[in-house]
């Protein structure tokens, strides 16, 4: 599995989330606290590559992805430290077995002016990928360069319309993957906590197709944040944030995504709405 990080609100140095807080996600690359895979227990480790996309003053994204563990990469450190940017996310992985560590397979994905990560996957990915990927525009298949579900949900939700409606679009995606799973009778879950961007809203999911979905949290407040480290600048009003697990150990600063949602952040707002309600 995965862990990510969404922020939307004023511009910032990088690091103040990637690196300086008590337990930042380059911390969660090496010590996650929530990311548990049944039958399998706890997955501490996240060291199978990393990504950043952020929003600068061209309408584009920039996208810098590796295959390096997240806290044995310096260019990562130095990069955080340079760039500011009101509107980013980051990524690090934990490959799905049998899923190539590969820098195509890095998140987050890139398609225009549109980020997309995830943390999670399609249950029998293999069994579906033919019929999923077969949906996918024409127009749009050949931007599939890498082997994940990740990239292939982000695709699908591109056909369905993500750049006009995107909870549609998203909608959608997760009736095709349920109607394929009970086509092919698949068993495993599809877990699909992701979130998706075009540099002023972003969109975030959190579902499963029965069991517990994997965890993400929104920002109430980034006071336990500025108290981290007070030698650095205070993370500025009208910063909020989506993450897969807490940046700190106080947990009342941050409220869970309830299940079988989506979030909206924009605005310094955020508002959820259930996926099928």
């Amino acid at each position: 599995m995965c862990r990510w990080l969404a922020y939307a609100g004023p511009e910032i140095f990088m690091d103040a989330l990637l690196i300086r807080p008590q337990h930042s996600l380059i911390d969660q690359s090496l010590h996650a606290k929530m990311n548990f895979v049944p039958g399998e227990g706890k997955w501490t480790t996240n060291g199978d590559g990393f990504g950043l996309g952020w929003y600068g003053a061209r309408p584009f994204p920039g996208l810098y992805r590796s295959i390096r563990p997240a806290w044995n990469d310096e260019n990562l450190r130095h990069l955080a430290q340079q760039i500011r940017s009101n509107h980013f996310f980051a990524h690090v992985r934990a490959a799905s077995p049998g899923t190539e560590v590969q820098r195509t397979n890095s998140h987050p994905f890139l398609y225009k002016n549109w980020l997309f990560q995830h943390n999670g996957d399609v249950g029998d990915f293999s069994r579906l990928r033919r019929d999923l990927q077969c949906a996918v525009a024409p127009h749009l298949f050949h931007h599939i360069r890498g082997t994940t579900s990740s990239e292939t949900l982000f695709y699908l939700a591109l056909t369905y319309g993500l750049e006009n409606d995107p909870l549609d679009a998203l909608r959608r995606t997760i009736d095709f993957v349920e109607t394929l799973r009970d086509r092919h009778g698949v068993e495993t879950p599809a877990h699909l906590t992701l979130a998706v961007t075009n540099g002023r809203t972003i969109y975030a999911l959190r579902y499963a197709s029965h069991g517990q979905p994997k965890t993400l949290f929104y920002s109430l407040n980034l006071r336990a944040i500025r108290e981290l480290d007070g030698d650095y600048e205070a993370i500025p009003p009208g910063a909020r944030m989506l993450v897969s697990e807490p940046l700190d150990d106080l947990s009342e600063d941050w409220a869970p995504v309830p299940e079988s949602s989506f979030v909206i952040m924009e605005n310094g707002e955020i508002t959820t709405i259930p996926v099928h309600g």
